[in-house]
């Protein structure tokens, strides 16, 4: 069987597109698998190190509101399924998926002029212009959190990597405390913006790094790529404050954790969720609300706090991190809330629904 697998842009995107390359490849070894990017993203260094071919076209972003980039959508979009029309041909999937983004789009209309079985797979609980276009060309609709606004959609859960999915924090916690420099006698709070960073959480985590040594609580803060993290350097015998600018093996970070905040994409949702880590989550203020939604089932049964982007500041991290962190009674009544929210083997669920419509 032949699959071209479609998304790109972020980890949002890449993230489950590869653990469903990798429960695709489990399931028949000798299975062919060809990935479409754009040279914008990510894709160009997670996907080929992740072993799997990726070919790139050019993106074209939809406007979300009228503007004079509307007028130059036509031709850059003809220009983008021209090349993907051309990967197509020479690839001759059996069948397609698309996880969204600005590669999806030329993808779907590719695959419904050609007569290609599409599946699509929608990763936020509400779905973004392009999967709202290719769940109109297809029967096939998956998608990561129930009551997704999509036609035909039936809930397989986001596809999680087989270390994250798989993961024992207990077992493991020991070995991910040395792995970042980390005390195995203080909580631990991890910070993580996702893949891109979020400046706002490192400003306001960061200034708070005082009162969180005071309190006995060590930070692991991922600062993103092109983030900076300000804050005093830690006293002597104080609890460490680790900066790092990416994690490659992120389930490490989860298990060296006793909590996470984060921003509230799928991805981070999910993955806090499946394995029972209080979250304290902080949506980003831009785009059409679904982080929001993507973190309310955790929030309603007490697994997560939700945070809005404009309260999180410094005074909010003083006044509630120390306190979390410091109360265990609490966290495990969160851990214990969150677990089970979510299915663990989306991307099992998500390669069937694949092997279905090829066939």
């Amino acid at each position: 069987m032949r699959v071209l697998l479609a998304g790109g842009g972020t980890a949002g995107h890449t993230s489950p597109l590869i653990a469903t390359a990798d429960a695709l490849s489990r399931r028949a070894p000798d299975i062919d698998i060809v990935c479409l990017g754009t040279e914008r993203g990510i894709e160009t260094r997670v996907i080929p190190a992740a072993g799997y071919r990726l070919e790139l076209v050019a993106p074209v972003p939809l406007p979300r509101r009228l503007s004079g980039e509307v007028l130059s959508v036509p031709r850059r979009l003809w220009g983008s399924v021209s090349q993907t029309r051309e990967v197509i041909r020479r690839h001759r999937p059996d069948v397609v998926v698309g996880f969204g983004g600005y590669v999806s789009t030329p993808v779907y209309l590719v695959a419904r002029r050609d007569r290609i079985p599409l599946v699509v797979h929608e990763g936020n609980a509400l779905p973004g212009l392009a999967n709202r276009l290719g769940a109109r060309c297809t029967r096939h609709v998956a998608t990561s959190f129930p009551d997704t606004p999509l036609p035909h959609a039936r809930m397989t859960g986001l596809p999680l990597r087989r270390s994250i999915s798989t993961l024992d924090r207990t077992a493991v916690r020991e070995r991910a405390l040395a792995h970042f420099g980390l005390a195995p006698n203080w909580p631990t709070v991890l910070v993580t913006g996702g893949s891109q960073g979020a400046q706002r959480l490192n400003d306001s985590v960061g200034a708070a790094a005082a009162e969180l040594a005071r309190a006995g609580v060590q930070v692991l803060h991922v600062s993103g790529p092109r983030g900076s993290v300000q804050r005093r350097p830690p006293e002597p015998d104080e609890p460490p404050y680790v900066v790092v600018p990416y994690v490659d093996q992120m389930e490490l970070a989860y298990a060296a954790a006793d909590a996470v905040v984060g921003r509230a994409g799928a991805g981070s949702v999910t993955e806090a969720a499946a394995l029972g880590l209080p979250a304290v989550f902080v949506p980003l203020p831009i785009g059409n609300g679904e982080q929001a939604r993507n973190a309310a089932a955790v929030v309603a049964a007490g697994g997560a706090l939700l945070v809005a982007n404009a309260d999180f500041t410094a005074n909010w991290v003083r006044q509630n991190l120390p306190a979390l962190l410091t109360d265990r009674h609490r966290l495990d009544s969160m851990s214990q809330a969150a677990a089970n929210l979510v299915p663990r083997d989306g991307d099992e669920a998500l390669a069937q629904m694949i092997v279905e419509a090829a066939t």
